[in-house]
């Protein structure tokens, strides 16, 4: 309901400018982040303070989480007693890239017996659809509550965006095997890329020619092209990458479902991580096919 307080925690890339937008449409938003400068331009545009990650909790209707990953959710709900301070009736909305088996942790532990309710809405777009308010939102969980999140949902998101997938956990594996799909393209890229490249082909010919086949992707055809400049794509940082990636091998493991591949892209992200860092971009796997075969990926060099 467009009545609701809206609860926000996490405020980091990904995070800050969705609280902003809430802001912006008129939304009553009381925050919270681990690190209290990073509320800053929330308070400025009109949000309270929350305190703690229980104080936020405490006072709101509908509480969104945007937090790095399973373990932080795990911490903020439980061990920081958010779950345990929400208000019965109100709603759990976590927007984070987690796993169904933490959210059912939280929702045995101190939400079901209360009448409090929960959807699991991961997005994707990157920071600048987060900035726009053009995120994809996987949603899973029942179809009432998504109905009464619409409203708040549709700032962040354009409404065509916004997919009832399902069940309780179906938004945490729509975006776990989503943004699998993309690091495995990524690391084929960088493969085929830097194989091409070596060989004595202009790089961006080459781009051009695989973006005419029937190979192309989104990536192929646009996001590739950063690296030309240097930019691995800093927004998102690459031990972040590595931590997803980890989330479809556990899963794949799971349900049974056989997932070398993703095995393998993992582990080429961790070593990424390693090599240049956990801030890293997302994008540092390239590198490391560049640093190994001594050369950059930049249009003209052969």
């Amino acid at each position: 309901m467009a009545s609701d307080r809206i609860g926000f925690i996490g405020l980091g890339n990904m995070g800050s400018p969705m609280a902003l937008n809430l802001l912006r449409a008129g939304r009553d938003v009381v925050v919270f982040d681990i690190s209290r400068g990073a509320a800053d331009p929330h308070l400025a545009a009109g949000a309270t303070w929350g305190e703690s990650a229980s104080g936020v909790a405490s006072q709101v209707d509908v509480l969104i989480t945007m937090l790095p990953g399973p373990r932080q959710v795990e911490d903020v709900m439980l061990r920081q007693g958010a779950a345990a301070a929400l208000r019965p009736g109100s709603v759990w909305v976590d927007m984070s890239t987690s796993s169904p088996e933490i959210a059912h942790l939280v929702a045995g532990a101190s939400l079901d017996d209360r009448g409090i309710h929960r959807l699991d809405a991961p997005v994707s777009g990157m920071v600048r659809g987060a900035t726009a308010g053009t995120l994809q939102v996987f949603v899973g969980g029942d179809a009432d509550v998504l109905e009464r999140v619409r409203p708040v949902f549709d700032i962040l998101a354009r409404p065509e965006t916004v997919f009832h997938m399902g069940r309780h956990g179906a938004g945490y594996v729509t975006k776990i095997v989503g943004n699998q799909l993309w690091f495995s393209h990524l690391v084929a890229t960088a493969e085929v890329l830097t194989l091409g490249a070596k060989a004595g082909i202009d790089v961006e010919l080459l781009r051009r020619t695989i973006a005419a086949s029937p190979s192309s992707s989104t990536l192929i055809e646009r996001d590739i092209m950063c690296v030309y400049e240097g930019d691995y794509d800093e927004g998102f940082a690459v031990s972040l990458a590595a931590k997803d990636s980890g989330l479809a091998v556990s899963l794949g493991r799971e349900l049974g479902v056989s997932v070398e591949l993703s095995a393998l892209v993992e582990q080429i992200y961790r070593r990424a991580a390693l090599t240049f860092g956990p801030l890293a971009g997302e994008m540092s796997p390239v590198k490391l096919y560049e640093d190994v075969a001594g050369i950059k990926l930049q249009p003209g060099l052969r």
